[in-house]
């Protein structure tokens, strides 16, 4: 059996909260996502969907436990290296999109790309192809504040596609539309996801998005379980 794309093992997670002590979020986690896998995490706000997606994404440390990224072991790894691996096998998507207003589309989906070393013409040729995959094209000279949320929102998943990852996260990447916009702007996830074949991980409080995923687990007590 091949190794998934993503394996947590383990992961506890503890805060501290000052006078009213500390709180352990997550309490031995563990999940694995195939390639190609789109799996969904459902759970209340609160119990520690964006802390587990951090913690996968390498952008915070779990107090125990072990994070896997295409069967490389993430734990221990120095703050440089965990960077350079978000940069080139993570993507992020989230419930704002979190574009730079001061650029373009087109410039938004290729900054990631320039910042790990693509040159201009080929980041601006990548941003073009996924601005079309997603069906705003048109829009790729406008900047955020010229756009739907809708158009935002898919400009957001090119921006986490743009280096190619082969790890997706998102933290309730619909959250901020309305139903029938979170609906086509999921579907259009889906396919993206679809056609790359890569591993996803979705937080969602949407049940009906869920179950179009492959698969649907909860947090629930700080442990994964299936739905």
């Amino acid at each position: 059996m091949s190794e998934p794309m993503l394996r947590l093992e383990g992961i506890e997670k503890i805060y501290n909260k000052g006078n009213t002590g500390e709180v352990q979020v997550l309490r031995g986690a563990g999940l694995q996502v195939a390639a190609g896998e789109m799996v969904a995490l459902v759970a209340p706000s609160g119990a520690g969907k964006s802390t587990l997606l951090h913690i996968a994404g390498l952008l915070d440390t779990a107090d125990a436990g072990q994070v896997a990224i295409g069967g490389a072991e993430m734990t221990g790894l120095s703050d440089r290296r965990r960077t350079i691996v978000r940069r080139r096998e993570v993507g992020f998507v989230y419930q704002f999109h979190h574009l730079l207003p001061e650029f373009t589309a087109r410039e938004n989906v290729m900054l990631p790309q320039l910042a790990n070393g693509t040159s201009r013409a080929q980041a601006a040729a990548r941003a073009d192809d996924l601005l079309t995959r997603v069906g705003v094209a048109e829009r790729a000279g406008h900047r955020p504040s010229a756009m739907s949320g809708g158009e935002q929102q898919r400009v957001a998943f090119c921006r986490a596609l743009a280096n190619s990852p082969r790890l997706l996260l998102a933290d309730e990447p619909t959250g901020n539309l309305d139903p029938a916009t979170s609906d086509r702007v999921f579907g259009t996830l889906v396919e993206l996801v679809r056609d790359t074949g890569l591993a996803a991980l979705i937080a969602t409080h949407n049940l009906e998005l869920a179950a179009r995923m492959d698969r649907v687990v909860r947090l629930q007590d700080g442990l994964v379980v299936a739905a």
